[in-house]
């Protein structure tokens, strides 16, 4: 497929997909529209990273459908200057939006495969710092973060991931429970920290935050 076929998938994902399904923020809709999805999925899935499904990655991970990523974004209100970090950063898609709309972010990726294929989609991505390990850490060094984005769904909230969300910070990202996934928007105000459901939207999963096996006799 040629550039222009790309550029109108884009569009058309953006109009058909996010304006008619509660995606409002025009910071977040030009983010998507000026970034290239494509880049961010195997050369050979390149039609079909606009779909509205999960685009396989590999190391039993997958792309978001954009309905999850725009609502996630729009969710999050992220400001420019603000810093944030995307756990289960895959091959860095959501890190390169978050970037062009001006936040530093810190991407953080347990595979190292899909650690390398960030970096190379990231290479001219001002603005992000890729780091590697646990997801369900979080990345202590950076904190406290105005946003944690969690792309992916997730069985538990860890503690230690939720501790790292600033005062007046918001996190987001999709719990699952009971096999439906949940988008979610938290904050935390005066040191607790609360967050809202708001959409049952499909995400890929994230591995690593299972919860703790309850003790029997």
């Amino acid at each position: 497929m040629s550039e222009r076929d790309f550029d109108q998938l884009r569009r058309a994902m953006v109009s058909n997909q996010l304006r008619t399904n509660k995606v409002t923020d025009a910071a977040v809709l030009a983010a998507i529209g000026a970034v290239a999805r494509e880049n961010f999925v195997a050369g050979d899935q390149g039609g079909v990273a606009y779909r509205d499904t999960i685009v396989p990655l590999g190391e039993g991970r997958g792309l978001n459908p954009p309905i999850a990523t725009g609502r996630l974004l729009d969710a999050a209100a992220a400001q420019p200057g603000e810093r944030a970090l995307v756990v289960g950063a895959g091959t860095g898609y959501v890190a390169a939006l978050l970037a062009s709309m001006g936040c530093s972010v810190t991407a953080l990726e347990q595979s190292a495969a899909l650690a390398a294929r960030a970096r190379t989609a990231l290479a001219d991505v001002a603005g992000v710092t890729l780091v590697e390990g646990p997801l369900a850490e979080g990345w202590l060094a950076g904190a406290p973060y105005d946003l944690v984005y969690i792309d992916g769904g997730v069985e538990q909230l860890p503690e230690p991931l939720v501790a790292q969300v600033a005062e007046g910070g918001r996190l987001v990202g999709a719990l699952v429970e009971r096999g439906v996934s949940r988008l979610i928007v938290g904050r935390r105000t005066g040191g607790a920290f609360a967050y809202k459901a708001f959409a049952d939207v499909e995400t890929a999963p994230l591995p690593g935050f299972a919860p703790s096996p309850a003790f029997t006799f």
